[in-house]
């Protein structure tokens, strides 16, 4: 079983996920997995296993609307900083908190309600290894349990360095951010040059749509729902600001 890369592990044990869906697109992304998980998870206290979870911020949200929530994910560093969450939710607490790989989850067939896979498939980057993660999840759910998963669009990069991001700097100057770009556009497969200035997401991959189906399917979950989550949202300016306005965010 391949790991994800080192330098990706490490950069979570450091704490580079904590508070990330507090700020800039962070915000929409939340709001809007929140939403979909209100409309679709089964009442509290349904069995929810959120694998991949980082530290936790969809596993304490859940806990305190009254899922029995077990929160699962492959960097010690998450899971010792999910303790901290806990003084945002006064007298709620997490089923369990455990460190594992998402493709063996300690956990029994069929003893979920839904699976939260929100992380795991993007930093997976082997398809057969994406395929184990998605049939581990199939042998978790219980039968007519969900599955809420996560993909990164495959024009994530080149949308951000064209736009907002590539307007302030000589990123697409370079001819290894450039070959960087070309290749995730091929075939998915984000690697983060050493020879560039680019500092930002490490070893991913980048789905498209149809891709995602495909493995969902091939995994044997049928009948998938595929839906965009950020939108063009993350194009507002000054988003941090104009979220505080409760029409704008709305219309957002």
């Amino acid at each position: 079983m391949k790991t994800i890369d080192e330098r990706v592990l490490a950069g979570y044990n450091a704490g580079i996920e904590k508070n990330r869906l507090r700020a800039g697109v962070g915000l929409i992304e939340w709001q809007r997995t929140c939403q979909l998980l209100a409309e679709f998870l089964p009442p509290p206290p349904a069995v929810v296993y959120d694998v991949g979870g980082g530290y936790g911020e969809y596993s304490w949200h859940l806990a305190a609307r009254g899922y029995d929530v077990h929160l699962f994910d492959i960097a010690p560093g998450n899971i010792e900083m999910s303790a901290a969450l806990a003084g945002e939710y006064p007298g709620v607490s997490l089923a369990a908190a455990h460190v594992c790989d998402a493709r063996a989850v300690p956990r029994g067939d069929r003893s979920a309600d839904a699976v939260l896979l929100m992380g795991p498939l993007y930093h997976i980057v082997e398809r057969q290894e994406r395929l184990s993660a998605l049939r581990e999840c199939r042998r978790l759910l219980k039968p007519g349990g969900l599955l809420f998963t996560a993909a990164i669009t495959r024009y994530a990069t080149t949308l951000w360095a064209l736009t907002a991001y590539g307007a302030q700097n000589t990123l697409l100057t370079e001819d290894a951010f450039r070959a960087m770009l070309l290749r995730e556009l091929t075939d998915g497969q984000h690697i983060r040059p050493e020879n560039s200035s680019y500092r930002g997401m490490g070893r991913s991959f980048f789905h498209l749509p149809g891709q995602l189906a495909d493995e969902l399917a091939e995994a044997g979950f049928l009948g998938n729902d595929v839906r965009g989550i950020l939108g063009g949202g993350w194009l507002v300016p000054n988003l941090d600001d104009v979220w505080r306005d409760e029409a704008a965010r709305a219309a957002i």
